[in-house]
């Protein structure tokens, strides 16, 4: 099988230029395993050549990184390196990611003899399309996903903070396995649910509540991204009812999922469900995004005028329907899906029905 570095390195010449810096430190950890910080280094990528170029709190790191591609030099000027470096490999042309800080590329632009030319996603559209290897640790997120939540339901009581919910399921995940939170969870009950992104409050959950939980945790590198909303003693009717239209949006949107069907069009499937039952202002952001090693992967979203989004084997998107009523609540459900030929795999098997946990 082709390497991820060999796969750049033959991309080279077709993108008209002698080399590849990688600055991104997600995106030097896809192509070679080695995990550097981002800022403490890059990773030089030529025809024929893999440079890893850090500093020397790097080098037992580095004495213990087994690879056949890779080599690493240490530096205590790691760009005036590079330019010494790309004069010696004849780089007279060398790309480098638009996310590089403009102070860099300024520092860059004062140093360097080669031509620079900025490329936009070149390593994160590589990332879009999981290898077995990554789907199987992205099916172990969300298992461990699965586990948690379960947990966290045991734990719901009427007169618990939102805050302390957040604390219980921090300490549970990274006590099972999980690395990190890939973004800071979201318990919301109440009114607060009624926020797509509403920050773990020191609200108390009450009787009647509904409250939604949105947490997504790195394990081996991966992180799923999972929502589910549950009920806490007697639930609003029109809840139950908007909890019924969620859900079921969410399940045409994922009965649809096809190697080659665009953004909007799968996006229309569950938004048109939310929009005929009458709550389509309530409905105010995209149906899902991209994860793999980030919480945001390519596509950054798809939902109406999305058309430029075309799905493709193996990607693994979410599907994130949900309703906001204010001063009443929220419903949000999110899974986490693969693209495959042979239909959608739902990876979060956490259950969807209502769930009402009592006193």
């Amino acid at each position: 099988m082709t390497s991820r570095i060999k796969k750049v390195q033959q991309r080279l010449a077709k993108l008209y230029i002698d080399a590849l810096m990688v600055t991104d430190q997600t995106n030097i950890y896809y192509l070679t395993g080695f995990n550097l910080m981002q800022g403490d280094g890059f990773l030089l990528i030529t025809a024929d050549r893999a440079i890893i170029v850090t500093d020397a709190r790097y080098a037992l790191a580095l004495r213990e990184f087994d690879s056949d591609e890779v080599v690493a030099t240490i530096s205590q000027d790691y760009y005036g390196d590079l330019n010494r470096l790309c004069q010696g490999l004849q780089v007279t042309v060398l790309g480098y990611e638009s996310t590089l800080p403009y102070r860099l590329f300024d520092l860059l632009d004062e140093t360097m003899t080669a031509d620079l030319v900025p490329f936009d996603h070149l390593i994160e559209k590589m990332r879009m399309v999981k290898d077995s290897g990554e789907l199987a640790k992205l099916q172990r997120a969300a298992e461990l996903h699965t586990a948690g939540f379960n947990y966290l339901l045991s734990e719901v009581r009427p007169g618990i903070s939102e805050r302390h919910l957040v604390n219980l399921l921090d300490f549970w995940m990274k006590e099972h396995g999980a690395s990190r939170a890939s973004f800071p969870t979201i318990v919301a009950s109440g009114e607060n649910s009624a926020k797509p992104h509403a920050t773990a409050s020191k609200k108390l959950v009450e009787d009647g509540d509904i409250v939604t939980l949105d947490f997504g945790y790195f394990v081996d590198g991966y992180t799923a991204d999972m929502t589910r909303t549950f009920g806490v003693g007697s639930v609003d009717p029109e809840l139950r009812d908007v909890y019924q239209i969620v859900n079921t949006a969410r399940q045409a949107v994922i009965d649809h999922f096809r190697v080659g069907i665009h953004g909007d069009q799968l996006d229309q499937y569950g938004r048109s469900l939310i929009e005929e039952a009458g709550y389509g202002d309530e409905f105010n952001h995209g149906m899902g995004h991209g994860i793999g090693l980030g919480v945001h992967e390519l596509p950054a979203s798809y939902g109406p005028g999305t058309h430029d989004v075309k799905l493709v084997n193996n990607e693994v998107l979410t599907v994130e329907p949900g309703i906001y009523i204010p001063e009443i609540g929220g419903v949000r459900i999110e899974d986490d899906v693969v693209v495959t030929h042979g239909g959608p795999q739902v990876l979060t098997t956490a259950p969807t029905e209502l769930i009402i946990v009592e006193d």
